[in-house]
């Protein structure tokens, strides 16, 4: 069985791709069954974030399952597999672990070194957990992926500065206007982006903040938490017509401000209006760029944006590349560590059969031993048993995975009839 990971992200297809892939958390749960109730995948761990689309599987076939992802992919997007070939990666053992670890670590974001990366790694990885998706295999790999994450920014600088996605939306949104103190700033959508987007916005030193979100009370939290007004949505028009800039980042699943009502809200103002929209798929509909003194960015000048930094954090990145490196190797050694764990166990259980039996073989010459003896005879064979295992066990260990590991495994299984 091999780990694979095959996907679409910022650097292998465009966002109206991403968007038509992009899969809700609400969502994941049914895509996590149909993955692994396919034929070729045993696993399946669904990363869908702002920048990417990934499955992460523990495949039978590669091949079976590169189709079988490939399919399904294909299904949620409604493409053909011809549109979607020239857009898709994929990597399988060793190269699929160390993807798994650049993600994490935030060396694949398209700003790097970000920090949501690793919260976004970490649900889907208990998400895929709760449904049955991810077992033995992908839980040892996420968990030393989620370390890995850690020691990036522990360990390095990798992450100061612009360290993720909400933030470096709003320093792109200060740099086009020079400062955003004084400036009118609708904030719509509340959850963890939201949250980014309204503490980067007072670390800019905006002080005249609405917060929008469907749901009010998730609104009024942050809105306090930030000294800012809510405002409802269905007030979100008269909204927009007096904001300078608008942060929209919520989890809608399609357009959420469309052509008509930008332009109905903004009838009466000549003033510009910068959008930045950072959600996948995109909240705002594209056309808005067609209305006078109307801006609109998206992630793809988000990351056109942020391309500037990563000259800045090279040195950083080639520190974290010698973390990544040093993880799969120890989930390398751990993993094959794990591959004698069955041997190891069939050794014991046979030579714990064998104990017993001798000493059930023994039984009417021990009937006169008393409870104590009998408990000392016990810990003494036990004993025995233990100091004869324990360098072939530990051999069986060190020596899994390679050419001498499989020699001495097949020795053990002949000489014990392991079978």
């Amino acid at each position: 069985m091999s780990i694979v990971v095959i996907g679409v992200n910022h650097r292998t297809g465009p966002l109206s791709l991403l968007e038509r892939l992009a899969i809700r958390p609400d969502q994941q749960g049914k895509a996590i069954a149909g993955l692994v109730s396919r034929h070729n995948i045993r696993e399946a761990v669904v990363l869908s974030t702002c920048n990417r689309t990934e499955i992460y599987a523990v495949a039978e076939r590669f091949h079976g399952a590169y189709s079988d992802i490939r399919d399904f992919l294909c299904d949620l997007g409604g493409l053909d597999a011809d549109e979607l070939q020239s857009h898709l990666y994929s990597q399988h053992d060793d190269a699929a672990v160390t993807h798994l670890f650049e993600v994490a670590a935030g060396l694949d974001s398209a700003v790097l070194g970000e920090s949501e990366i690793l919260g976004q790694v970490r649900s889907a990885w208990e998400l895929a957990k709760s449904e049955g998706g991810a077992r033995a295999t992908l839980n040892l790999l996420f968990r030393h992926a989620i370390e890995t994450g850690k020691r990036a920014r522990t360990e390095t600088s990798i992450g100061r500065g612009t360290a993720s996605v909400s933030h470096a939306a709003v320093e792109m949104a200060t740099e086009r206007l020079g400062s955003l103190v004084g400036r009118r700033v609708l904030v719509v959508g509340a959850g963890e982006m939201g949250e980014g987007i309204a503490t980067a916005l007072i670390h800019a030193g905006a002080n005249n903040i609405g917060v929008a979100n469907r749901t009010i009370a998730r609104a009024d939290h942050l809105a306090k938490r930030i000294g800012g007004a809510v405002v409802p949505f269905n007030e979100l028009p008269a909204a927009l017509a007096e904001a300078d800039v608008l942060l929209t980042c919520t989890g809608a699943g399609g357009t959420l401000i469309d052509f008509d009502l930008v332009e109905s809200s903004r009838s009466r103002s000549a003033s510009p209006l910068l959008i930045v929209d950072i959600a996948v798929p995109r909240d705002v509909a594209p056309e808005v760029t067609r209305i006078t003194n109307v801006t609109l960015l998206n992630l793809d000048d988000l990351r056109d944006w942020a391309g500037q930094a990563l000259i800045l954090r090279a040195e950083e990145a080639h520190l974290v590349n010698d973390i990544v490196s040093e993880e799969v190797e120890r989930f390398g050694v751990e993993t094959t560590a794990r591959q004698a764990a069955p041997l190891v166990a069939q050794l014991r259980q046979r030579a714990e059969e064998i104990r017993r039996s001798e000493i059930e073989r023994f039984n009417a010459r021990l009937a006169s031993l008393d409870e104590a003896q009998l408990a000392a005879l016990d810990a003494v064979t036990r004993g025995i048993i233990a100091k004869l295992l324990h360098n072939p066990t530990v051999k069986l260990k060190d020596e899994a995975g390679t050419p001498q590991g499989e020699r001495n495994a097949a020795t053990v299984r002949d000489l014990f009839d392991l079978g």
